[in-house]
């Protein structure tokens, strides 16, 4: 009997309409367009900025799209796995809320937090459960508001983000188009280059912390892009080689869009050729968790079934991994 696989059978993503240029922020912070521009690639960003909205207003109508995609009923879905780093409250779990917002009554759900490498870490473990015989229909979600942890006042920081995400479905594989290998890691001495360092409970919210402005992101840029660099290089490499692929067979490579600098070196180590290579930072700045499914989203008319893809990923903590599959659809 042949062993159960998991393809993604549906992608879907959303951003808000709300643009955050590179010219609106040199009206907040001391910096340009052009040093913008040559150290990230980004030109503008997606912010979310209705009172009262969160994670979860970014995610649902991802979801909603995906179901009707995929010609899912919200009562078929077995599990929802959200992959995000600010959920809309400490409890309950963005997941639930989502579940809730779109009539999906028949799952369980539950959060993931792996920084930036969240939606990787997700999507293998949604795979396993589809592996598992067990479940038969699998939505992973990755999204971030990240303009809700971010110090405007900060010029090293702000520039980055921005608000979006999006969502998989995956189910059994009817033939070989399947995630067929993923390389996941993480070093918790990163911790102290990125992070946030107040409102969890080593450092509870306060009024000394909120006035001292560490509910924000805090980032060591020059030690993160380092340790980024090495890393997702090697871990692309390591992917392609375990799966005795060359650079040549890899149709697709699709980055977590945090640094056009980072990814373009990431590709660079692997032999992975610039035309191979999925970028829309310019267009949303490095959406965190929501960065690889919109990705995906994207260039869906462009992949062909059967294609070699690869993704990856870095994130704080350090978080990293690579992803190898042949796209379902």
């Amino acid at each position: 009997m042949r062993s159960v696989k998991a393809a993604i059978t549906g992608v879907s993503g959303w951003v808000p309409e709300t643009k955050l240029t590179n010219s609106d922020l040199e009206k907040l912070v001391d910096t340009n367009d052009e040093w913008i521009r040559t150290r990230t690639g980004i030109i503008e960003r997606r912010i979310l900025k209705t009172a009262g909205k969160g994670t979860s207003d970014i995610a649902t109508p991802a979801v909603k799209e995906l179901l009707q995609k995929t010609n899912t009923l919200p009562g078929e879905v077995d599990l929802l796995i959200c992959a995000t780093t600010t959920p809309d409250m400490q409890f309950p779990a963005t997941a639930n809320v989502i579940c809730d917002k779109t009539g999906i009554k028949n799952a369980f759900s539950y959060d993931l937090n792996a920084a930036c490498s969240g939606f990787l870490f997700a999507l293998t473990t949604a795979a396993k459960f589809i592996e598992s015989g067990t479940h038969k229909k699998v939505i992973v979600v990755g999204a971030d508001k990240m303009s809700s942890i971010i110090d405007y006042q900060d010029r090293a920081t702000c520039i980055i983000f921005g608000d979006g995400g999006g969502a998989v479905m995956l189910e059994p594989a009817k033939d070989e188009n399947v995630i067929i290998d993923s390389i996941l890691e993480t070093n918790g001495v990163g911790r102290k280059f990125l992070h946030q360092k107040a409102g969890g409970s080593v450092k509870p919210a306060s009024l000394e912390t909120v006035e001292a402005r560490e509910h924000y992101v805090y980032q060591e840029g020059a030690q993160v892009f380092k340790w980024a660099v090495k890393n997702l290089s090697k871990v692309v490499q390591q992917v392609v080689t375990r799966n005795q692929l060359s650079a040549k067979d890899v149709d697709w490579f699709v980055p977590h869009q945090a640094n056009l600098r980072i990814i373009n070196a990431a590709a660079d180590f692997a032999g992975i050729g610039q035309e191979k290579v999925t970028i829309n930072i310019h267009k949303y700045g490095n959406t965190t968790n929501g960065t690889i499914p919109l990705c995906l989203m994207e260039w869906e008319e462009k992949f062909k079934k059967g294609d070699n893809i690869v993704l990856a990923a870095f994130g704080g903590g350090f978080t990293w991994g690579a992803t190898y599959l042949k796209w379902a659809l």
